[in-house]
């Protein structure tokens, strides 16, 4: 009888030995990666994250269609790349300039990030913004914008954005085409000192001007092609 226990335990044991041995030589290797399910993803390109993270508000091309966010197709790399960092906090210091939205938008953005932004949308080609304005409106905007208010000491816009509105980089932003809406906005704030982030210029120009006249030459620059 403990012959035969014998047996059955040893026939037992021969049937285990391989599915062990398939069961190890079918194991990855000691030294084969290890990813975890949490494992950070690959970095995204520029064109994923200009689709992805941008693309709400500005379209993956740069070319917002809506009025009150800004057209960035063609804008100058520098000027991008500036704002794109003074919109970040750093620290315990408050971004430069004020935008809940856009300071949100940044956060995982690196300074390399913002600056392949820049040139990736400094590529694009700028559709300009639509408008529907009186001819009068127009015309008293393109004399601000080319020619300024001597009586007021109002500067002509041209002077630091060009007559064709390009720019000068990477302090002068390229004006041509964009939202008169986005442009008006912005004016209100240099004016009343909720944008500040550049060392107060823009608070000495649009402070001498009238509702009417910043009206006036955002609506002009919408038109300049």
């Amino acid at each position: 009888m403990k012959m035969i226990k014998m047996m059955i335990m040893l026939a037992a044991f021969a049937m285990v030995l391989p599915i062990s041995a398939e069961t190890t030589e079918d194991a990855a290797p000691a030294d084969a990666p290890v990813t975890p399910a949490d494992a950070p993803a690959a970095p995204a390109t520029i064109e994923e994250i200009a689709a992805g993270v941008c693309a709400g508000c500005h379209n993956a091309d740069g070319n917002s269609v809506i009025p009150m966010n800004p057209i960035l197709a063609g804008q100058h790399a520098e000027y991008i790349t500036k704002q794109l960092m003074d919109f970040k906090a750093i620290g315990d210091e408050p971004p430069k300039r004020n935008s809940p939205v856009m300071s949100a938008m940044v956060t995982a953005l690196s300074q390399e990030d913002m600056e392949k932004l820049g040139t990736y949308y400094a590529k694009q080609k700028t559709i300009p913004s639509q408008i529907t304005a009186s001819e009068r409106l127009l015309e008293a905007g393109k004399i601000i914008y080319l020619g300024g208010n001597i009586e007021n000491g109002i500067p002509a816009c041209a002077s630091c954005h060009g007559p064709n509105g390009s720019g000068i980089p990477p302090h002068y932003p390229a004006l041509a085409g964009q939202h008169a809406e986005y442009t008006l906005t912005q004016l209100d704030m240099f004016n009343k000192g909720e944008r500040t982030n550049d060392n107060e210029v823009m608070l000495q120009v649009v402070s001498r001007m009238s509702a009417n006249e910043k009206r006036a030459v955002s609506a002009y620059i919408s038109t300049i092609r």
